[in-house]
């Protein structure tokens, strides 16, 4: 009998343990969808994409149709830096920080260019990168 309670208390203590070490994976803040130095606008803009239609869109890009999923369009916002036209290689656009307020998310860009006198190639450059914030809250960008 005395192994029996034993047993049982085992088998109760080991399955409330697994139970309880289960999590569900909480995704980060924002995520670099795409950043690349040639294939953006020619002009310099940041526009943030919210509504549904607008991120149905990015689904038809080849590079991001695998990256965004139909759950997405109600629970994320995406952001499209472009740097606009340059005429050498070395420029490049992304994301410095996110920080999440009680009311909006704050996102700043960082822009990198070559160094002055260093060797680049001199071709014309379109630096972009699309960014999803997993929040649906206000974006500002700065």
């Amino acid at each position: 009998m005395k192994k029996i309670a034993i047993l049982s208390l085992s088998i109760l203590l080991y399955s409330c343990g697994a139970s309880s070490t289960k999590s569900a994976a909480k995704r980060p803040l924002y995520e670099v969808l795409t950043q690349q130095n040639d294939g953006g606008a020619s002009i310099h803009f940041f526009e943030i994409l919210s509504e549904p239609n607008e991120i149905k869109m990015l689904q038809s890009d080849e590079n991001l149709k695998n990256k965004i999923s139909a759950n997405d369009i109600q629970t994320s916002n995406f952001v499209i830096l472009n740097m606009g036209e340059k005429n050498t290689a070395g420029y490049k656009i992304g994301i410095e920080d996110v920080v999440e307020t009680d009311k909006n998310i704050i996102i700043t860009v960082k822009e990198t260019i070559p160094k002055p006198g260093g060797m680049v190639t001199q071709v014309f450059t379109n630096p972009f990168c699309v960014v999803r914030i997993n929040s649906k809250k206000d974006i500002i960008i700065k």
